[in-house]
Order: structure tokens, then C-alpha cells, then sequence
């Protein structure tokens, strides 16, 4: 049980990034619905844990070591040659929303320039990636109960003093709407999105457990745990927005309602999931054209850091916005390949 545990914890803290903790994926996959929001929370809970669960039990079958070693056997030579290198594309357009992400949660918080924070963000990530990363699973999962803590708190505090009926910031809500797509639809997008993200490192970690009960059920728990997460920012965010609409990092003006403090606690766990998720992604990105051993690796880690840089500079929300988009149906692709692998797996065995 305490591996499944540890397998969902990094689960959640892989996906758990900029866009998620600081409640801008919320707020445009599910608050921006109104109450039809909620439903799709559930809906995404649902695809996430099932999901979850099928890479968990596939990749421990495989014993895979990389995200490599499991898109071609799902997908086939032609179509898992496009899929592997999309995946590797995605990570570092991840990464570079991370950048962004760290860069608007200084100026927030702080007041620091937008690129200041970026540029931070990315030297420590471009450091760690250079250094030993074999400990990385461990640190994501341990972070993933402070977040659920705040998150909780926030969540109670904003119910609590709500100013408006939810009725009334439902309208605000649907107001704020940038997406003509249904509620259902959007909430599968942003699970789909999301599973592409994680896959890479998930196929690894599970890659190396033997027990496909353990590794399914860890995909299981993670998978409630971020539907959880979604529901309980996902309420928050409802409750209070006539506050946060229009705001980078909402999540972080909710703390900053509740106590100075509370602000400061919110944006080191913001900055704590963005380092988490930048270095996940960005190491994933590398190891993938360039063997860590060589010294190519930390030149072309350099060289990339710079161009995610740049191409932070288009902003977080917009960032956001638009990859994630684009990002989701090349993930649902990616999640019926893994589903039908799971079937065929087990109709094998039965």
C-alpha cells in the first residue's frame, strides 16, 4: 500500500504544475462552465484514475524505461513514431509554461519583472536537470499533501465568505468562457491534455514495479487524488469569482484574502509544483534525443533553457490557453491507444 501511496502522490505532483495550482486550467476547463463545471471535475476524476491505472498495469507488465518503450507497443512502428515525437514536443511546451508560470507568480506576489522570475525558474531547472534527478519521484510525491493542506483551507474560506449566491457567479463564470466546446468535451480534453504530460514519467516509475496490483491501484489513488484537487479549486474559485476574474494566479489572490501569510505559504507551493513539473518535463525532453553522461547533454540543456525562455515571453495565460488546447486531442489519441492495450492485455490473460 505505501507504494501504491507513493506511486499516486508522484502521480499528482507531475501533473500538478503552474496551470493547475494556481487555478487558471481550473478556472478555464471547468469554473468558467458554472455548476456544469462540477460535472465535468467528476467526469475528469473518472478518465484520470482509470487512465491511470491502465499505464500503471501496462508500463509494469512492459517493465518499460522510457516513454519510448511503450508508444510503439500500443500504437505500432508508423503511429507511434508520430506519437513519441509529439510527446517530446509537449514536454518541452510544458516546461516552457512552467517558466512562464514561475514568472507570473513572482510579479503577483512580489512585484519582480515577469522574465526575472522565468529566467530564475529556468536556471534552477537547467541546474537540477545537470545534477542527479534519480530522487525527483520522491520529492514530487512528498509535495503533493502541502498542496492538498492549502488547497483545503482556501476551499473553507471562500465558501464561507462568499459574497454573491452561487447563481449569481455562475453567470460571472460563463461570462469569463473562452471555449465554445461543451462542458463534458473540455473536461476529457483537459484529462487527455494532462495524461500526455504525465505519461512519460509515469511509464518510467511504474516501469520498475513488479506487482501490477500495486502499480494499478497507485494509479487508482493518484487519480482521486487529482479529482479531488480539481473539486476542491474548482469550489473555491466559484465561490469567489467577482474576486479572480482576469488574474493570472487566482488561487494566490484567494490566500492573499485570507492572511499575507497564507499568500506567502500558497506561492512557495506554487513555486515548489512549478519547479516540480519543469524539471519532470524538461529532463523528460532531454533524455530523450541526448544521453545524460555526454557533455552534449548539458550544452543542449543550455541551449534550450534559452529558447524556453523566448518562448515564455507570450505569457502564462496565454500560453495556458492555447497549447493546452492543442495539446488535449493529441492526448486523446494517446489515451485510446492506452485503453485498448489495457483490454486486449487482459483479454489475453483471461
Amino acid at each position: 500500500m505505501k507504494k501504491s501511496l507513493q506511486i499516486g502522490g508522484a502521480y499528482v505532483g507531475i501533473i500538478v504544475g503552474a496551470g493547475f495550482a494556481s487555478g487558471q486550467e481550473i478556472v478555464l476547463y471547468f469554473t468558467s462552465y458554472g455548476y456544469k463545471g462540477i460535472y465535468g471535475a467528476f467526469l475528469a476524476t473518472f478518465g484520470f484514475a482509470l487512465v491511470g491505472m491502465c499505464i500503471a498495469q501496462i508500463s509494469s507488465r512492459y517493465r518499460t524505461t522510457s516513454h519510448k518503450d511503450l508508444i510503439y507497443q500500443i500504437s505500432g512502428q508508423s503511429m507511434g513514431f508520430v506519437m513519441d515525437y509529439l510527446l517530446s514536443l509537449f514536454l518541452f511546451g510544458v516546461a516552457v509554461i512552467m517558466f512562464a508560470g514561475a514568472g507570473a507568480t513572482l510579479q503577483q506576489m512580489f512585484g519582480l519583472p515577469v522574465w526575472l522570475g522565468s529566467i530564475c525558474m529556468i536556471i534552477l531547472t537547467i541546474a537540477t536537470v545537470m545534477m542527479n534527478v534519480k530522487s525527483i519521484i520522491n520529492i514530487i510525491a512528498i509535495a503533493t499533501p502541502y498542496l492538498l493542506i492549502i488547497v483545503s483551507i482556501i476551499a473553507v474560506y471562500s465558501l464561507a465568505t462568499m459574497d454573491l449566491t452561487f447563481v449569481e457567479q455562475s453567470v460571472i463564470a460563463q461570462q469569463a468562457q473562452v471555449s465554445s466546446k461543451s462542458w463534458w468535451m473540455t473536461a476529457l480534453l483537459y484529462m487527455s491534455f494532462n495524461i500526455g504530460v504525465c505519461f512519460s514519467l509515469l511509464t518510467v516509475m511504474c516501469g520498475a514495479i513488479r506487482n501490477e496490483k500495486v502499480a494499478g491501484m497507485g494509479g487508482i489513488i493518484g487519480g482521486i487524488l487529482l479529482g479531488a484537487l480539481i473539486l476542491l479549486i474548482n469550489l473555491s474559485l466559484l465561490a469567489k469569482m467577482n474576486v479572480i476574474v482576469g488574474l493570472d494566479i487566482p488561487m494566490l489572490a484567494l490566500a492573499n484574502e485570507i492572511h499575507p501569510f497564507a499568500g506567502l505559504l500558497m506561492s512557495f507551493s506554487l513555486l515548489g509544483m512549478i519547479y516540480n513539473t519543469a524539471v519532470g518535463m524538461f529532463y523528460s525532453f532531454m533524455v530523450r534525443f541526448f544521453k545524460p553522461s555526454k557533455p552534449s547533454f548539458k550544452v543542449a540543456s543550455v541551449i534550450f533553457g534559452i529558447l524556453g525562455f523566448f518562448a515564455s515571453l507570450a505569457g502564462f495565460t496565454t500560453l495556458v490557453a492555447k497549447l493546452y488546447a492543442v495539446m488535449g486531442y493529441v492526448g486523446f489519441m494517446l489515451v485510446i491507444f492506452i485503453i485498448f492495450a489495457w483490454l486486449k492485455r487482459n483479454q489475453r490473460i483471461a
